[in-house]
């Protein structure tokens, strides 16, 4: 897959996470089936404006610096409880229909 399939293919995988649901960054390299969370990330800081950013989140939970009061924000607009500034994956990381 060349790079502007890869970034469409990311993108669009964003676009699938539903509403009140949220996915790593390794989490959408391994639904798209290449690269890992750094290069989904870069793809996110370069593209990901025009899709719902806010909800890919950090291994941990907790949101990136540069965006971590905006992205908690959106994600309780979502419906994502958060709590002392972290999503509780276990219960709203979104798992895809294969």
């Amino acid at each position: 897959m060349d790079r502007e399939e890869y970034v469409e293919a990311v993108l669009q995988a964003v676009e699938s996470i539903p509403e009140g649901s949220v996915a790593t960054y390794g989490d959408i390299a391994e639904y798209v089936g290449q690269g890992g969370p750094r290069q989904v990330g870069a793809i996110m800081r370069e593209y990901g404006a025009a899709v719902t950013w806010w909800r890919v989140i950090r291994a941990s939970g907790v949101p990136a610096d540069e965006v971590g009061d905006e992205q908690l924000e959106l994600l309780r607009a979502d419906g994502v409880r958060i709590t002392n500034g972290r999503v509780n994956l276990r219960t709203v990381r979104w798992t895809p229909e294969p």
